[in-house]
């Protein structure tokens, strides 16, 4: 089992979000939840299509960190 990093974006409608290390794998939502449950199907739609072409499919190398600063 791989760990994709997602990443989540508020728009004027909902959340938008996508992968760094599968470039092309978007989804979006109303809700933050609606857009994980749809990014969790979009990759593993976009790994299925990727195995189904033989085409390589990437391994997870992103990480996510926060960094404070005065406001």
């Amino acid at each position: 089992m791989s760990r994709y990093l997602i990443i989540i974006e508020g728009t004027a409608t909902g959340f938008s979000a996508y992968s760094p290390d599968l470039p092309g794998c978007v989804a979006t939502g109303r809700t933050r939840e609606e857009v994980e449950a749809e990014m969790h199907d979009a990759i593993e739609f976009h790994i299925e299509g990727l195995r189904l072409s033989d085409s390589p499919v990437p391994e997870p190398r992103s990480w996510a960190a926060y960094c404070e600063v005065a406001a």
